[in-house]
């Protein structure tokens, strides 16, 4: 879980215009976020099942958005990419 001085940080950082929260290029950091803490709890417990499905949620969850987003606004999708640093 993210906690709240992180994630509104992550949210001013990711946003089109002053009031966005919801808008996939903000959905896609703050499930890279989740995703990297996930990651680091599953190498320390990696028999925690629950957990791990929850994981390959988020993971196809981010890369659906991803998609839309590439196929709403190319250049949107390209700078999220970058700021995030995900291999696509």
């Amino acid at each position: 879980m993210i906690k709240k001085e992180k994630k509104l940080k992550l949210i001013k950082e990711h946003s089109i215009h002053e009031k966005d929260t919801g808008s996939a290029d903000v959905q896609i950091a703050l499930l890279s976020q989740e995703i990297d803490s996930l990651v680091l709890h599953l190498k320390d417990h990696p028999k925690d099942t629950h957990s791990r499905r929850g994981l390959i949620r988020m993971v196809v969850k981010r890369k659906k958005l991803l998609a839309y987003l590439k196929k709403e606004d190319e250049k949107r999708y390209k700078d999220v990419v970058k700021k995030l640093g995900l291999k696509k």
